[in-house]
């Protein structure tokens, strides 16, 4: 049995070993993934464990790969599967040669697993609580039509002139209280249609990816609802694109706002609807985006094309 302190250093990584868990300290060299250096570290007990592999890696290294409960760890249930092998907090990666080493880990840790954990085919039973912690708030990224942010109790979004829907911007920027929400969407934005998705508590689950059991399908009946449901048109989604919501920035947000809902946040007394209440005075509103727009405009942060695109959209919805 390892002694308490026994540190087993890899690549990107190091495993130190405790009596009730294993503290994960992530590296911090440019060649570290981006993710590994926002988690930092991260304690993870025994109990949030369902197996633990040891198999051959990329140039004769070797790789320790454990794998958590479902429900147990925020990140990966939102994650859903969808993180590439290098963005996995929990692989570690050690040099060739060390393949005793790492089987001899792995079988201690085994050994602390519930009966039938290191069995093929065991189906762990998902934890009903998170036992490894999120990210911690404040935290925000820039995504492709807007800015997102959230500081422990609100998920905010403020749009982007230049990159939100004439939807999103009809409705005005959105502000959701955790206890209002019932979870959260994310689709990787290393795939060509990536988003973060709000999930309130008025609408029944998607299942989609990365739905961490809630999602948005069926919000209402008709063509509203199927426009609504593409998270450029949805008040309640950012999307993401190329530069926009890296992996290391959108996850670990969606992994801390999933933990604060399912940490309890307090509910809403009355079901409370997706989207913020457009302004009381349309005319007003559309006016301020204009005067606004042009300032951009003046400033050159909008071209002549844009801002007579946009200005001309804006008119339309008086």
């Amino acid at each position: 049995m390892w002694h308490m302190g026994d540190v087993l250093a890899g690549i990107h990584a190091t495993w130190e070993f405790e009596g009730d868990s294993v503290l994960i300290r992530f590296g911090r060299g440019i060649r570290a993934p981006k993710l590994f250096q926002a988690l930092r570290e991260r304690r993870v007990p025994h109990e949030a464990l369902s197996s633990v592999t040891v198999s051959p890696g990329r140039r004769g290294t070797v790789v320790l790969h454990a794998r958590v409960r479902p429900g147990a760890d925020p990140l990966m249930d939102v994650a859903a599967g969808q993180l590439k092998d290098g963005y996995d907090p929990y692989r570690l990666v050690l040099p060739a040669g060390r393949e005793t080493l790492a089987e001899y880990y792995a079988q201690e840790l085994r050994g602390l697993l519930p009966e039938g954990g290191g069995d093929a085919g065991f189906r762990p039973r998902p934890a009903e609580a998170h036992l490894v912690a999120a990210p911690e708030a404040p935290l925000g990224f820039k995504a492709y039509d807007g800015r997102a942010s959230f500081d422990g109790s609100e998920v905010s979004f403020r749009w982007s002139w230049t990159g939100a829907s004439t939807a999103k911007w009809k409705a005005g920027d959105q502000t959701f209280r955790v206890g209002d929400l019932q979870g959260v969407e994310w689709r990787s934005p290393e795939g060509h249609d990536g988003y973060l998705r709000l999930v309130p508590r008025a609408f029944p689950p998607s299942g989609g990816p990365g739905a961490a059991r809630a999602g948005l399908r069926g919000r209402a009946a008709g063509d509203e609802a199927d426009r609504l449901s593409q998270p450029d048109h949805d008040p309640a989604a950012v999307v993401f694109g190329v530069g926009y919501g890296p992996v290391h920035e959108s996850l670990p947000f969606a992994a801390a706002v999933l933990a604060a809902v399912r940490g309890g946040g307090a509910r809403a007394q009355t079901p409370v609807p997706a989207v913020a209440a457009v302004a009381a005075d349309p005319a007003r509103s559309v006016a301020d985006r204009i005067r606004q727009l042009g300032e951009l405009h003046s400033a050159g942060l909008v071209t002549d094309e844009e801002f007579t695109s946009k200005k001309a959209q804006l008119l339309a919805e008086l």
